[in-house]
């Protein structure tokens, strides 16, 4: 997909750079061969050595290997290389984020996931780490997406030219209190909320976490994450339930 180019309907596209792609489709692949070739080398040497030995542990494994023609180890060490970096790059694909930016309309997508939002509700952008974050005018978190992000000065560039209020950083960060269980400040539904998501922070649950950050989001509540620590503020004015009132005061 070319990045930083109008589409059609005069939306900007920024995405990951065509030789970007190239360089981790190509040089992957290349490097697992190298470097399979030269662990299959060197399994060669070792085997051989380690067979000279009095005792060795693994001694039918190494007994394969010092078996086989000493120029099929390090090819085969290089095709599992190949593989290796092949899925290395299909994974990096599934990691790339790329934002469509328009005057009424700005899309976040990485992989399967995609975020829609109307552009006039839009009330800071700011890139935080790896995540791209865009906030609503009453301070609530609108959409945000975690990936292999495009360059934040190309960002900014986007979203500028649309009419977008770019940040260079968070402009609530000072408002955030790390989350302690029982704080006065937030409902216990929003504790078990937090509860929840510690558990999916220590165990590396990336999907678990944001479906539950989610969650805070529709209370009104701004989560950001510094390793397994959370953080939170309250939006300045929280959503409403279905009858109108509000959730958090």
């Amino acid at each position: 997909m070319p990045s930083d180019v109008p589409s059609s309907r005069g939306a900007t596209v920024v995405g990951p750079s065509a030789g970007l792609r190239a360089l981790v489709w190509g040089g992957a692949p290349l490097l697992g061969a190298g470097l399979g070739a030269g662990v299959g080398w060197l399994l060669t040497l070792v085997a051989g050595w380690a067979l000279s030995l009095p005792w060795t542990p693994f001694e039918g494994p190494l007994e394969l290997i010092a078996s086989l023609p000493a120029e099929r180890v390090p090819i085969g060490g290089a095709v599992i290389g190949v593989l290796g970096g092949l899925a290395l790059a299909f994974f990096a694909e599934g990691d790339y984020v790329t934002v469509t930016v328009g005057d009424d309309q700005v899309a976040i997508a990485r992989g399967d996931r995609r975020h829609d939002v109307h552009a006039a509700s839009v009330g800071a952008v700011f890139v935080d780490g790896r995540r791209l974050v865009l906030l609503g005018r009453d301070t609530e978190e609108l959409a945000a997406e975690t990936g292999d992000l495009p360059n934040a000065k190309r960002l900014a560039a986007a979203f500028l030219a649309h009419g977008h209020p770019w940040a260079d950083a968070d402009p609530h960060r000072d408002e955030f209190r790390r989350w302690v269980v029982g704080h006065p400040g937030l409902p216990a539904e929003a504790h078990a909320y937090f509860k929840a998501r510690a558990r999916a922070l220590e165990k590396d649950e990336a999907a678990d976490a944001e479906e539950l950050r989610a969650e805070l989001a529709a209370l009104g509540i701004v989560v950001r994450d510094e390793g397994t620590r959370q953080f939170w503020r309250l939006a300045t004015r929280p959503p409403e339930t279905p009858d109108g009132e509000r959730t958090l005061g």
